[in-house]
């Protein structure tokens, strides 16, 4: 049976406009369009039951907002720092919130940008601004972890997204060294700031002072934000398995399960973008390292796709029955466009049978354990012969379940009973319905760390 309780996220990426948008905002007729294009895909997912936006927010060094500290993004408008005409994020967050899902703003935190797009960036780009804090690896521009304003500038775009937009949560991508660390060209910033120690260590320790100090600025602003991240898929090595040389702890400087030990992190959706012997010893080695807060493995589904590795779609399936047996927080799916386009049946795989009904995120009662209080009912009225209308009192940052069963009073520990998670303080359903199934309703308050109130039986 679908728990109560369960994460269900989906990255939306906006790199290149891969997930949203697709069309440009240079004029009204692109603006509507493109938000168009974001309802019908928040509606998808609202439809499939998904309960977390995971939205690409920082995307390389650039933002969908309007920055202080840095330039739009290009997937907006075709043009590297042009204003869209509106705020795609508060626009995000509104919709959301309306379908009773949760936003978080995806971060994408080292990584700046490719050197080709250096140039188009404009003068608010970070190479303009702040040029000696980039490394350059490859072919892209990188903050440099070991020097202590990189760590400054971080946090500086978590205050920017936290104290402007109601976000349920930011979510930190790529908080760790490049592919290929040997090679990273941070030998002063080591002579300067390493004290002697081991390198490796050093450079860990520069990563999670990262997450720290972003995480404490964002409780201090709004200590209810859902602080997440996605570390590399595999850990470490488990006792009968090797990570074959990719981990999140021993090859790009993630202690990621430390994190959450030390109560810095307050979810993890590891990339765990394999099968088999890849998959499940090191799921069972990121639950068993969760130190009671809430792990929620990412699945690589677009690994489904035949323009991809065309997977069978069973390797995805056991995935998510082994994830949800073995009592993890829920599950997370890169990337929307494969889920909304339903490849090989994944969409109505998850609707009809993998989430039949409404779940709400696992509360942070590392947070907070204190439940807002029980609804109080307003107004109750028969409206037009065919339906009723209820109406309780409006509690500041909380949204509501509806219940309902033929069974009063409504059993509101049994999940199958949830009909709607929403921001209103108000419901109409209809009497023809309720009277015929013999229905009940009940409805209950939920707070921003996910604490539910008694409920208020009708």
């Amino acid at each position: 049976m679908a728990p109560k309780h369960e994460v269900r996220a989906v990255w939306v990426t906006t790199l290149s406009g891969l997930d949203w948008p697709t069309s440009r905002a240079t004029n009204a007729q692109g603006r509507e369009k493109q938000k168009e294009e974001l309802c019908r895909l928040l509606d998808q997912l609202q439809a499939c039951r998904i309960n977390t936006v995971l939205l690409q927010t920082r995307v390389r060094g650039s933002v969908i907002y309007p920055s202080k500290i840095e330039p739009w993004d290009v997937c907006l408008t075709g043009q590297f720092d042009r204003d869209p005409g509106y705020d795609p994020l508060a626009f995000a967050i509104e919709e959301t919130h309306k379908r009773g899902m949760e936003l978080h703003a995806w971060v994408v935190t080292v990584p700046a940008f490719k050197t080709a797009n250096a140039k188009k960036m404009g003068k608010r780009s970070l190479l303009k601004t702040n040029p000696k804090l980039l490394k350059r690896h490859g072919d892209q521009y990188y903050l440099d972890p070991g020097l202590p304003g990189s760590a400054d500038y971080l946090t500086d775009i978590c205050r920017e997204i936290t104290s402007n937009y109601d976000i349920d949560g930011i979510h930190f991508d790529y908080i760790r060294y490049p592919e290929n660390p040997e090679t990273f060209a941070d030998g002063a910033s080591y002579k300067k700031y390493g004290k002697g120690q081991n390198k490796r260590a050093w450079r860990r320790d520069n990563i999670t002072n990262m997450v720290k100090n972003a995480y404490e600025a964002i409780k201090e602003l709004k200590p209810w934000v859902r602080v997440s991240c996605s570390p590399v898929g595999k850990y470490n090595d488990v006792s009968r398995y090797s990570a074959r040389g990719w981990s999140a702890y021993g090859t790009v400087y993630q202690d990621a399960q430390g994190w959450l030990r030390d109560g810095i992190m307050d979810m993890l959706l590891p990339m765990m973008y394999f099968q088999g012997d890849h998959f499940f010893p090191f799921a069972a080695d990121w639950q068993e390292k969760s130190y009671g807060r809430t792990v929620a493995p990412g699945l690589g589904i677009y690994f489904l796709s035949p323009k991809e590795k065309d997977w069978e779609w069973g390797i995805i399936q056991r995935e998510l029955c082994y994830l949800r047996e073995m009592g993890l927080g829920g599950q997370a799916y890169f990337r929307s466009r494969f889920l909304t386009d339903n490849t090989k049946g994944i969409y109505d795989y998850l609707q009809k049978t993998f989430y039949p009904y409404p779940a709400l995120l696992p509360p942070m009662t590392w947070q907070s354990t204190s439940a807002p209080e029980k609804p109080r009912l307003v107004k109750r009225e028969r409206r037009n012969g065919v339906n009723e209308y209820l109406e309780w009192e409006q509690q500041e940052g909380c949204r509501y379940v509806i219940y309902a069963s033929t069974k009063q009073p409504v059993d509101t520990k049994n999940p199958k009973n949830i009909v709607k998670i929403t921001s209103d303080n108000c419901y109409i359903y209809s009497l023809l319905g309720a009277y015929y199934h013999d229905y009940h309703l009940a409805v209950t308050a939920l707070d921003r760390y996910g604490n539910e109130s008694l409920p208020l039986q009708l």
